[in-house]
Order: structure tokens, then C-alpha cells, then sequence
């Protein structure tokens, strides 16, 4: 597997041919991780040159992807920093380099594929099938599945006149109570397309997402580009478990990939911007143990709330104890696992679902009709319109109406269709929903408040009792001075209906609002 993008990048002229037969280009390999256990895989550099640095033969080694190489094992100078070293460094001096691991573009589709597949997309119940054929081991969870699979398939990515971009990735977010099949889902969809992975918690990092420089001393010196997951899963699937573990400062760098799909990077000699459109499916636990759907999910998962903004769905795995339900999942079980009743076979097999994907990928670039559009305008105006007042909660803001876009647009993708219907809109609708009601109400109000989803610090509810303690706190200030007792504020906040009076001065104090110059005494700033 090519772990370094190579050390130089040939230039395409109008005498092409001339041209790459002065090029040369250094990259790195290692052996896969599946065949190692207990150590760090073992690398080797291999040098191309001429014909293999061709733009076609420079997208088959770019980084992440599997190779085999053909050629001549030779000697090289080991170079050591402030010496002069007569230690010799193996290479392969390549004379051919052939793909293992097949890209979307390679995928090979005959004329009976092509058949089958436009079959699958003209069945009445595709989506069911999709569902049925995304870990079928694991029971239920059907708009989970469903919303992974228009994942798959992606959205449309749109260049606009000025050159902005809106992506066309789908990003999901899991959390949820231990024993709900999160990891094992996750599993599962990793394999199910090309270059698609799978990392978990505190194994990954910062450089080992995104990308990193390193000093290469053993042969050309100087600084080399190492790239990490999320570019090595280009135009992929990432699903990255134990989403909350990983450290906030690697949870940061994640940040510009998600939204505009590079990674840029400036450390030593090296200023790039590499390739990141990765689709990520993310999974965590929350921190007190089991899902509490009368917690915003700030105060559950810590995720920053800039990178929870940028998941369009997100979804909450609960383990409720439910007689009926448990039956079934424990009879699943025991058929598939143990009495051979029953067989967790896909009803559409893995290489046919991927040539169906990398199909619909190639083929379809949907436009949304403006039936479809005015049905999801309907739906974000019709939900903010109920809101009263510049204090009461946002319910869905424009991301989650570029959101709702995207997955229409996925959905026409799975029936092979160019054009987005009100049928489409309507299960992006149903999908969003689902996320909206599983993280965004408010308990207290009994509406949608899109800070709760979002992670925001400070929820709609929370803004409007802030606004009341802060009325009391400059009412006694003009009355007891500067000094007012926390004790009296406190109790005047209750007075006025402010039950968690308590909770929203700590609140404020922390947020630094206002400040407490002595224990028990708070100051207005």
C-alpha cells in the first residue's frame, strides 16, 4: 500500500511523451496491514520514472491505494545527517506498476452487470433492498441503513460561478448506549465500497488523519509528505469509531475537510493542499454511559460543536428494554449465528452493490426539478416560520437545507435517475426528521431547538433564563451595589420561574458573563 505521495509531480505538456521520459518521481510502499501482526509493517522506496509518471500511472499511486510492482531490487547510499555514511539502502527500481485494489473509474462492468443494475434500480422497492443488503446480521436499524446507503451513493458536488464549493459528501454521526452495533456497522460499511476504511479512538491522530511532513534521511534528505486516512480515502468512505476519544486537537484538523474536501498543509519546505472529498460515518459513546435524550449532545459526546455543525444527519442508538423487540433480536440472532435457520446473506452482493455504486456515480448527475425543491423549501420555511421572537429556538438552519439537498440528490442516484423528485425530497425529509427529533427537542418547550443538535453551548431555553438573571442581577446591582449576595440572586431567579436557577449562574460565570470577585458574591462585568 502506497503510504507517500511521491517526491515530485510531472508536469502534462503537448510533447507528453518527451516529457515524461525526463521525469522521475520517488514514492513509498508498505506490506498491508493484514499480513502483519505485532509489528509496524515493513516499507521499502520505489522509484519510477518515464512512462510510469504519466498522469494516468500518478492517479494508481497516489496515496491509500494498492499496488503491485514489478521490478529490479537495487543499492542506494544511505544518507545520515552531518556524516558521511557507507551504509547501503535497498530499492526497487520499478518497471511496472499494476493496481490490486480497483477505483471507481476501473471498475469493470459488463453488459450483464449493466442489466442487472438497471433492474435494481427500476424495482419498486430498491430502498428496502439497499437496507437488507447493509449488514443483514445486525437487526433493525433501517433508517440507519438507509441513510447510509444514500451515503454511498453521495450527493452532487456544485462549482458555483464564483468558485465556491458545496459539497456533495455525506457526513453521519452515531452515538448511542453500548451494544448497539455501532462498531460492527461500521465495519461492515467500510468494506463495502473501494478505498473505503476504517480507524478507531485513540489509535488515530492528527497526522494520521489528515497528513503530516517527516524529515526523510535515508535517501534524499529533506522534508516528505506522508498523507493520512481521510486522503488516502478520497472520493471514499471513512468510518472512524470511538469518534469522542480522539484527541480535539486531531478532532480540529478535521474541520476543512469535512466542508470543502482538502487538507492543506504548510509545515517545513512543503505547502500543499491535497484531495480530502471523504464521506465520513462517525460513531461514539456518551459519556455518562447510556444516550440521555433530555441532554443536549454537548453535554454527552466531546466532539467540538464547529465539527458536530458539519454532520448533515445525526443518529442516537438507544438500548431500551422492550419485551416484543427483544425476542426478536435474540431469535435473530440465534438463526443466523447458531441453528442455520437463517442465512445473513445480502440480498445484493457486495461486488454487485459495488459496481452499482461506482455505476451510479459515473452515469447520474441529478438536477433538482423544482417540484422536489419546493417541497424541501416548504419544509425549512413551514419549521422556522413557527418560530416567535428573536429568543425562542431556531429550529433548522441552512446547513441542514444543503443537507436535505444532498441526500434528495443521493436518492435519485440509486434509481439511476437524472432528475430529483418529490419523492426523493420527501425521504430526505422523513431521514431529517428522525435526526431532528432524536437530538433537537427541547423537553422543557416541547420544540425543535437546532442548538441542542448542534452542540451549541448556550440552547435557546438556556439564552431566555439568562436574560432573566441577568434583569434581577442589574436590578439588585442598582439597588445593593456592585457586591450582590449569590444567595439573593438565586432565590429572586426562582421567584420569577427559574427553576435551575443555580445551574444557569454556574453557567454564566463560566461563559464568563459576569464574575464572582468572593465566594458568594457575583458581579455583573
Amino acid at each position: 500500500m502506497i503510504r507517500r505521495p511521491p517526491r515530485s509531480t510531472p508536469k502534462p505538456s503537448s510533447a507528453a511523451s518527451d516529457v515524461y521520459k525526463r521525469q522521475a518521481r520517488w514514492i513509498v510502499i508498505e506490506e498491508p496491514f493484514e499480513i502483519t501482526s505485532g509489528e509496524r509493517p515493513s516499507d521499502i522506496m520505489v522509484y519510477l520514472k518515464e512512462d510510469l509518471t504519466t498522469p494516468r500511472m500518478q492517479t494508481k499511486t497516489d496515496p491509500g491505494n494498492r499496488i503491485k510492482v514489478i521490478g529490479v531490487i537495487k543499492q542506494l547510499q544511505k544518507r545520515v545527517r552531518g556524516s558521511r555514511s557507507r551504509q547501503m539502502e535497498i530499492y526497487i527500481d520499478a518497471n511496472w506498476v499494476e493496481a490490486i485494489e480497483v477505483e471507481w473509474e476501473e471498475v469493470e462492468i459488463t453488459p450483464e452487470d449493466e442489466k442487472k443494475i438497471i433492474e435494481l434500480a427500476n424495482s419498486p422497492n430498491i430502498y428496502e433492498k439497499l437496507v437488507e443488503s447493509i449488514a443483514p446480521a445486525l437487526y433493525g436499524l433501517r433508517e440507519i441503513k438507509e441513510a447510509i446507503a444514500l451515503q454511498l451513493f453521495g450527493g452532487e458536488t456544485h462549482i458555483l460561478k464564483d468558485r465556491s464549493r458545496v459539497r456533495g459528501e455525506i457526513h453521519i454521526l452515531l452515538v448511542g448506549d453500548p451494544s448497539t452495533a455501532k462498531s460492527a456497522l461500521m465495519k461492515v460499511v467500510s468494506t463495502l465500497i473501494p478505498r473505503g476504511r476504517y480507524v478507531s479512538g485513540k489509535g488515530v491522530t492528527g497526522a494520521g488523519l489528515t497528513a503530516t511532513v517527516v524529515r526523510d534521511e535515508e535517501f534524499l534528505g529533506g522534508w516528505v509528505l506522508e498523507a493520512g486516512a481521510l486522503v488516502m480515502s478520497n472520493r471514499s468512505l471513512l468510518c472512524i469509531d470511538e469518534f469522542e476519544k480522539i484527541e480535539k486537537t486531531d478532532q480540529i484538523a478535521m474541520h476543512e475537510a469535512m466542508e470543502q474536501g482538502t487538507i492543506s498543509i504548510a509545515k517545513a519546505s512543503i505547502v500543499a493542499t491535497l484531495p480530502a472529498q471523504t464521506s465520513i460515518l462517525a460513531g461514539g459513546n456518551p459519556k455518562l454511559g447510556r444516550f440521555d435524550p433530555y441532554l443536549p449532545i454537548k453535554e454527552q459526546i466531546t466532539v467540538p460543536e464547529t465539527l458536530l455543525a458539519r454532520f448533515d444527519l445525526k443518529f442516537a442508538l438507544r438500548d431500551i428494554p422492550n419485551p416484543e423487540i427483544d425476542e426478536r433480536i435474540a431469535d435473530h440472532i440465534l438463526k443466523v449465528r447458531h441453528y442455520g435457520e437463517k442465512e445473513a446473506t445480502p440480498l445484493i452482493e457486495p461486488s454487485l452493490l459495488r459496481k452499482y455504486v461506482a455505476y451510479a456515480r459515473k452515469n447520474c448527475h441529478p438536477k433538482l426539478s423544482k417540484e422536489a425543491g419546493e417541497a424541501i423549501k416548504e419544509f425549512f420555511v413551514k419549521l422556522r416560520e413557527k418560530v416567535k421572537g428573536e429568543e425562542a429556538p431556531v429550529p433548522i438552519t441552512l446547513r441542514q437545507y444543503e443537507a436535505l439537498i444532498r441526500l434528495a440528490e443521493a436518492s435519485a442516484k440509486v434509481q439511476l435517475r437524472n432528475v430529483v423528485t418529490r419523492e426523493d425530497a420527501l425521504r430526505a425529509i422523513n431521514l431529517m426528521k428522525v435526526s431532528l427529533r432524536q437530538f433537537g427537542f427541547d423537553p422543557e418547550t416541547g420544540m425543535l431547538d437546532i442548538d441542542r443538535a448542534e452542540g451549541q453551548r448556550i440552547t435557546a431555553t438556556q439564552r431566555s433564563k439568562i436574560r432573566i438573571v441577568l434583569d434581577i442581577l442589574e436590578e439588585l446591582t442598582s439597588t445593593m451595589g456592585r457586591n450582590v449576595p449569590m444567595d439573593e440572586l438565586i432565590k429572586r431567579a426562582r421567584d420569577k420561574g427559574v427553576s435551575d436557577a443555580e445551574e444557569i449562574v454556574r453557567k454564566m460565570l463560566r461563559e464568563g458573563i459576569c464574575f464572582s470577585p468572593q465566594p458568594g458574591v457575583i458581579q455583573k462585568i
